[in-house]
């Protein structure tokens, strides 16, 4: 079965998708947990070439594993890509997405509206490699042609920004970009399968699986899928690294490193040359625990949505909230675009500020009896957190406004629950019951 069929349903490719269908050696139809560092080389002749790139095969556990690659298969079968590269987290995967494609004198262009890891990666660490970040308004997609100049490698963007749910104008960005040779990298962390990034024009996507993939707050982990659709080749002033003899290996680009495998000469350089180089690799027992959480993907994204939909509404019409922050509250361009993009409903998290300030969100957090109060999303449990105190601390308080979080600011990541139960919790927080903790 081809990695990339298009004829199966989500629902199917989340059990079947990529080449694995049993253990060659055992016929076992789980994937083994290949927990080994190095595989045996069966000559040097054939080690000669698998080094060099002339020959697919496995090397050592930093660069490819058996267990890795089914992830990398299967999720890349399900965002219809043409190849993936698991990673050890979610920060992982946006360095090594962005690190591909720059180098000093470089710079982004980049919506604000990101995870609070994120905006300091671009702000403080790519300023360490001599790369400028720069941070346009996404509401008007032309800001980022604005911002555009000739050492412009990339834009980047959330889908369903983490948490100011505003869903990003992916079609609009990417048309943008891709006459100028300038690629779209999408965080789809907080909507896979919602959003389909690459149906829009994305020419890459990053993910944190220790979310909604892997789903059980047990794994971290991260992944790069190529579309294999962006035509590097014709802009080799714009996208020099490519293009750009490597002399660890033998000096050829990275467009003919991958000639024999498919279009996939970005995610060649990611592996060949960044993770190879700076090793953030997906560990196979993470990698196994990913690809389980993979198989009920779709049916626990139809609950965590549902959910959340009962509850942005309860929030809506309580007297002690203040403002609601959901994708199917919203109106005007920002509700145009949520119903464009998001299927199976307006997403799993929900922020809302309570009457009272931050006083009366930290209250609220800390009367919580089944939500659990930790730095997460798209956990089988439900979960708070006060983003301008704990995920997005780092950013100061002109950041905050951008990213849409004030001091009283909550966001909930809605588990499954029974949406009753959920609801009953955050009713008690609200009104002011017992503090102490119960079962979260």
């Amino acid at each position: 079965m081809s990695a990339t069929s298009p004829s199966l349903s989500s629902d199917t490719i989340v059990l079947h998708g990529g080449n694995f269908r049993h253990d060659p050696a055992t016929s076992a139809t789980t994937v083994p947990i290949y927990q080994t560092t190095s595989f045996d080389f069966p000559d040097t002749a054939t080690a000669i070439k698998i080094v060099n790139f002339e020959q697919l095969a496995y090397t050592y556990s930093r660069v490819v594993n058996p267990t890795v690659n089914a992830f990398e298969e299967r999720l890349a079968a399900l965002e219809g890509g043409a190849a993936a590269l698991g990673l050890a987290s979610g920060q992982a995967a946006v360095a090594i997405a962005v690190l591909t494609l720059v180098e000093a004198g470089d710079n982004i262009v980049s919506s604000p509206d990101l995870y609070g890891g994120t905006v300091h990666f671009f702000r403080e660490r790519l300023k360490q490699f001599g790369i400028e970040a720069r941070f346009v308004d996404p509401a008007d997609p032309e800001n980022f042609r604005r911002a555009t100049d000739a050492r412009t490698r990339l834009y980047f963007g959330e889908s369903l920004p983490n948490p100011k749910l505003s869903v990003f104008p992916i079609a609009e960005v990417a048309a943008l970009g891709r006459p100028l040779g300038i690629p779209l990298i999408i965080d789809n962390t907080a909507a896979p399968l919602a959003i389909a990034p690459f149906d829009h024009g994305a020419a890459i996507t990053v993910y944190s699986a220790t979310k909604y993939i892997g789903g059980h707050g047990t794994t971290i982990g991260g992944a790069i899928v190529d579309s294999g659709t962006f035509p590097w080749a014709d802009f080799p002033e714009r996208q020099p690294l490519l293009l750009r003899p490597d002399p660890g290996y033998g000096n050829r680009t990275y467009l003919e490193l991958s000639a024999s495998f498919g279009p996939v000469a970005y995610l060649t350089r990611a592996r060949a040359a960044l993770l190879r180089d700076l090793g953030p690799s997906l560990a196979p027992q993470n990698a196994f625990l990913l690809l389980q959480g993979l198989e009920t993907l779709p049916l626990r994204l139809q609950r965590h949505f549902d959910n959340a939909a009962k509850v942005a509404d309860y929030l809506a019409h309580h007297p002690k909230v203040a403002r609601v922050v959901y994708p199917g509250l919203q109106t005007g361009l920002d509700r145009a675009r949520a119903d464009a993009y998001l299927k199976y409903g307006y997403g799993g998290l929900v922020g809302f500020e309570p009457v009272g300030g931050e006083a009366a969100a930290f209250a609220f957090i800390d009367r919580l009896k089944l939500f659990y109060h930790l730095a997460n999303i798209g956990d089988a449990r439900s979960l708070a957190i006060h983003p301008a105190s704990t995920t997005h601390a780092q950013l100061d308080a002109q950041q905050l406004a951008a990213a849409g979080i004030t001091p009283a600011f909550v966001r909930l990541s809605i588990g499954l629950e029974d949406p009753n139960d959920i609801i009953a919790d955050i009713a008690q927080a609200l009104e002011g019951g017992d503090a102490s903790k119960g079962a979260g």
